[in-house]
């Protein structure tokens, strides 16, 4: 089956022998006892990760704003629980992270959703807010990136009313026609951005490693809620973390997986090219590790049909219905579309997946047709 999930990484990219070194150095290091640890994270990779934010992002962040968490979930948690009352608004993009969602309503929140372009999520009504969650470097799922005026525009918001931006760098690493864009966290001179990022679209998702990188002013009440949650991420994947981009493996790892998902990038777009041509429009391809395929003649209310259908053909294919609000028909595409992830795809997979899917298409679109001449 090709399965075209987003979020799934190849199980041979994992760098198996690099890591097994790194949690054997870190065995190796006796202590004197068994205890726990400090709540923000392991000492050692949060001067890691210090280093290597400024080499890959350019963010400059003392370690005691660094909290380790288990990965972006938890973070969102946190920053859920501790910024937000029952009743407080929230900014989200639209469409948007859907889980950032669902945590933003458990905490009670009333959910604003703003619609996005191709400069990003719109900053010309921002509401009141408590709280705004975006993705600048690479919008999810569709792919913009915010234009420099509305960052600054996003800045001075979060000052002049004192709310928060969250700033989730979830796949930085994966940009192939476009220069690195600077995080919105390295504009802020007012300690408005809380900066989110992940090993899982580099490494795995089962290590369930992230950070935060949170104002001067966050830096304890972050600390005292991690230790309540759960005192503080497991040690040992933290120490081998640490050991791996000390010795330099882990950059060496994420410049690897660049090129080999650019290869796997460039054997999608070729197969969308070849199979679906102009069926489909393309968007978010510039970076990260998805695209969003717009079925230029399917009607949204068939998503369901593809999906299923697909399934049937043995290809997975995800619907982007969910990532919008529920009350915002009026500003997605009145077409179906699909998020499709390419990072666990060999280029077999990819070639045969999209050619199975140009077939579905194509015997739903004959079906669509008939019905609209009945």
């Amino acid at each position: 089956m090709a399965d075209f999930r987003y979020g799934d990484l190849a199980a041979e990219d994992f760098p198996m022998l690099a890591w097994r070194k790194a949690v054997g150095t870190a065995l190796l290091r006796r202590h004197g006892r068994l205890r726990y640890g400090d709540p923000r994270g392991s000492s050692d990779l949060r001067a890691a990760l210090q280093g290597y934010l400024w080499r890959a992002r350019g963010l400059r962040c003392e370690p005691e704003r660094i909290i380790v968490v288990n990965g972006s979930q938890q973070g969102l948690d946190l920053c859920a629980r501790l910024l937000l009352d029952p009743g407080n608004q929230a900014v989200m993009e639209n469409p948007g992270y859907n889980l950032a969602h669902q945590i933003f309503l458990a905490a009670g929140a009333d959910v604003i959703p703003v619609t996005v372009d191709q400069e990003g999520m719109r900053t010309d009504c921002l509401p009141s807010a408590r709280l705004a969650y975006v993705t600048p470097s690479h919008q999810f799922p569709l792919g913009s990136v915010m234009s420099a005026a509305r960052r600054q525009d996003l800045l001075a918001w979060a000052q002049r009313i004192g709310a928060y931006v969250i700033e989730d760098d979830y796949d930085s690493e994966y940009r192939f026609d476009i220069a690195p864009i600077p995080p919105l966290q390295a504009l802020d001179h007012a300690g408005r951005v809380i900066y989110l990022g992940t090993v899982s679209k580099t490494l795995s998702p089962t290590l369930r490693l992230g950070y935060l990188v949170v104002p001067a002013s966050l830096s304890e009440v972050f600390a005292k809620a991690k230790r309540l949650a759960d005192r503080h991420t497991p040690s040992l994947e933290q120490e081998a973390m640490a050991e791996l981009i000390g010795n330099g493996a882990y950059e060496r790892h994420v410049r690897r997986m660049r090129r080999r998902n650019g290869e796997r990038r460039v054997a999608l777009l070729s197969a969308v090219s070849a199979f679906l041509g102009d069926i489909v429009t393309v968007v978010g391809a510039d970076a990260g590790l998805h695209i969003v395929l717009w079925l230029n003649h399917v009607p949204k209310g068939q998503e369901d049909a593809v999906i299923a259908r697909a399934l049937e053909a043995g290809i997975g294919v995800y619907p982007v219905s969910p990532l919008y609000a529920p009350a915002s028909a009026d500003t997605r595409p009145d077409r179906a579309g699909l998020v499709m992830g390419y990072a666990s795809l060999d280029v077999r997979a990819i070639n045969r997946g999209v050619q199975t899917l140009r077939e579905v298409l194509e015997a739903l679109n004959t079906e669509i047709g008939a019905s609209n001449r009945q």
